[in-house]
């Protein structure tokens, strides 16, 4: 009897000989890309072009395969061209299997080199020094808000967000220790605040203690007893350390956006589809006036720039300073953005532009 599977395997069998010829071939070019990049100069990854092969590939789509999966595929397919153009290194907060290791990943793929990095703040100092070609930073969170090592960082620094990344954050508690004999438990300061409820209800008496990044929580959970920590599976699966309890986050859409810094600035996608990013100071113009907050926003309402983020932070430089930080749509270089900037600057003492991205690929 005849198999009914074989004929379809059979065109299954021819469709991935097509495939990988294809995959090849766009793959050649890429690395002749690469050459002609070399030669003048030019960003062997450039966030724009990335947006735009990422909607136009959506746009093709027809099923039944999903547009999010397409567009994983085509991120690994980008990833092996960037290796071929030239070998990238990405810093992220380390050690292997933090958060921002799988964001990372996530928007770089399989095919470049990562290095571990162990805060924030000499993930900026890789960057600016040439270490690294590009670095991966936590910036909010949607539900604990900003990540102020992150902010204070671009306060300090030139390099700018050339892209940004969202990833959904589902945390586990991870222990050799069961669960009634647990005293402390470590994570990130973000993480903890994340399951706040879940531990006061599961874990009262247990001693929270922050660490510099959930990874980092693991290795004292396998090390010492007693000892929990709140990390991803992922980070327990690479340390052999079992999962008690998963997803005890307290909301379940909890999402991490992260930005990629780099030296040089990303051009305008358009369309409407850019954000940017500022950080702002009003100087004695806050202290003096009431309405100074609504003042600094008007050049861009006016204009029709749309505000999607405004938070302040002490600039810690004198009392009652403050910095703001604010997402508009647009690029910088946008005509309108370019005037609104112009207007700021005239009753400003800070205006500093922290980069320009696309918005996130639907």
């Amino acid at each position: 009897m005849s198999d009914p599977l074989q004929p379809i395997r059979e065109k299954i069998d021819a469709h991935d000989h097509q495939l990988v010829e294809l995959l090849n071939s766009r793959l050649a070019l890429a690395a002749e890309i690469g050459k002609l990049k070399r030669t003048s100069g030019g960003q062997i990854y450039v966030p724009e072009r990335e947006d735009a092969v990422l909607r136009k590939v959506a746009s093709l789509n027809h099923g039944p395969i999903k547009n999010e999966a397409l567009q994983a595929i085509y991120r690994e397919i980008m990833s092996a061209a960037i290796a071929l153009e030239k070998p990238l290194l990405i810093a992220y907060l380390g050690p292997e299997a933090t958060y921002t290791h799988a964001a990372a990943i996530k928007k770089f793929g399989a095919s470049v080199d990562y290095s571990a990095i162990a805060t924030i703040s000499d993930i900026f100092t890789a960057v600016e020094k040439g270490e690294a070609d590009y670095g991966i930073i936590p910036i909010e969170n949607s539900t604990e808000g900003s990540v102020r090592e992150a902010l204070d960082g671009f306060v300090e620094s030139d390099l700018k967000a050339v892209a940004q990344i969202h990833l959904e954050i589902n945390h586990a508690l991870i222990s050799a220790t069961p669960l009634a004999l647990i005293k402390k438990v470590y994570s990130k300061d973000q993480a903890l605040a994340q399951c706040r409820a879940w531990l006061q209800r599961h874990l009262p008496h247990a001693q929270l203690v922050e660490t510099s990044s959930t990874a980092t929580a693991v290795e004292f959970a396998q090390s010492e007893p007693g000892v929990a920590a709140i990390a991803s599976e992922l980070a327990a699966q690479v340390r052999g350390v079992p999962v008690l309890a998963k997803n005890i986050q307290d909301k379940n859409d909890n999402t991490t956006r992260f930005f990629v810094i780099g030296k040089k600035a990303s051009g305008p996608v358009g369309g409407g589809r850019d954000l940017t990013s500022f950080v702002i100071s009003l100087g004695d113009e806050a202290a003096a006036h009431s309405g100074s907050l609504l003042k600094m926003l008007m050049p861009f309402g006016q204009r029709g720039i749309n505000l999607s983020k405004v938070e302040s932070r002490p600039s810690k430089k004198r009392p009652w300073d403050y910095l703001f930080f604010i997402d508009v749509t647009g690029h910088h270089d946008d005509p309108a953005m370019k005037e609104a900037v112009a207007e700021l600057r005239q009753f400003c003492p800070l205006v500093k532009w922290l980069g320009s991205y696309p918005a996130v690929t639907p």
